[in-house]
């Protein structure tokens, strides 16, 4: 609260000058100081302390500059400052309706591109149908998107409209779908998955393993709870999978006694937590009700945790995720 212009000057300036650290990470700095003191600290903004940024302009229009080349870039905090009870909405009706928290995510990001596009008017004011297609032609014909994405972004606006707005965008046949191209599929051959698990090893050699044995899905496997697992069966149930449906598939005998060691690791780090007084692991908001301690009960740990705790974004308690993807697919890549 008591840091003036200079002191965010001299940061970001400190900042450039380290060892390490790219251009984009100076930005995101920059951008995350400014939601700091746009949106958190409004009375103590830096920002009215001077007249000029950084670079001799206005910081309204240094962060239009930094927004030029795409309509639909968000200047950062933005739509936050201008919109907040439209987001807040987004996330009630996401949430009331079950959706993963990625969707929640994916569905705020285009609304808030979709308000940038339009210059930040007021999307109750606009001409719904109008207003959603002009921008879907805008990705289609400009940013030249692929039709997962179009589609993703459809999806997201008819959503924003409907259910948000109250205001339905019209019969869904009015706006033409992207149409996904069919692509043969390329099959690795029983020698390549032998060399390419090969060059793998600890915790994602073992994911890679299970998944190519198992038939597991990426998020799937990152998923797993150690209730999923039944060493006796050597099977695995798989919950909550595409479509949101239940299966069972095998446990492959090859990882069965790495997986078992793996789990030992595993529950000596879940005790030192429970001794620490983690929140516990995450479980569904309806079961948690029922069953207030079942986040601490072993069986519903993740089977793949993470090296550290972090910070639940929807609760805000301090608990140990589950593994993340990324780290998985970087050492397929790798290897």
């Amino acid at each position: 609260r008591d840091r003036s212009r200079k002191d965010i000057e001299a940061f970001l300036s400190d900042l450039r000058k380290r060892q390490g650290i790219a251009d984009w990470q100076v930005r995101q700095a920059d951008h995350a100081l400014r939601i700091l003191y746009e949106i958190f600290l409004p009375q103590y903004a830096p920002e009215r302390q001077a007249a000029v940024g950084p670079t001799g302009k206005p910081p309204a229009q240094e962060a239009k500059a930094r927004t030029d080349g795409f309509r639909d870039r968000v200047i950062p905090g933005e739509v936050e400052r201008q919109f907040p009870e439209l987001l807040e909405a987004v996330k009630t009706e996401v949430r009331s309706r079950h959706f993963s928290y990625r969707t929640e995510t994916t569905y705020l990001d285009w609304v808030r591109r979709f308000i940038a596009f339009h210059d930040y008017a007021n999307p109750k004011e606009l001409d719904a149908p109008t207003a959603v297609k002009t921008y879907l032609d805008y990705l289609a014909v400009e940013r030249e998107v692929s039709a997962g994405t179009q589609n993703q972004a459809l999806n997201a606006l008819v959503f924003f409209y409907g259910q948000v707005l109250g205001k339905p965008v019209g019969e869904i046949e009015e706006f033409v779908r992207a149409k996904r191209p069919r692509r043969l599929p390329e099959v690795m051959t029983r020698d390549e998955v032998q060399m390419l698990l090969s060059k793998m090893s600890g915790v994602t050699g073992l994911m890679a393993g299970l998944m190519y044995g198992s038939g597991l899905r990426l998020m799937e496997c990152v998923r797993l709870r150690v209730k999923d697992i039944d060493f006796g069966r050597h099977q695995i149930m798989v919950r909550d999978g595409k479509g949101q449906k239940d299966r069972v598939t095998m446990l492959p005998e090859r990882f069965a006694a790495p997986l078992r060691e793996h789990l030992t690791r595993v529950k000596a780090v879940y005790e030192q937590d429970l001794a620490q007084g983690a929140a516990g692991v995450y479980i569904w908001p309806a079961l948690e009700r029922k069953y207030p301690n079942a986040g601490k009960e072993w069986i519903w740990q993740y089977v793949f945790p993470a090296k550290s705790l972090s910070v639940d974004p929807r609760s805000g308690n301090v608990r140990r995720h589950h593994i993340n993807e990324t780290l998985v697919q970087k050492a397929v890549k790798e290897a």
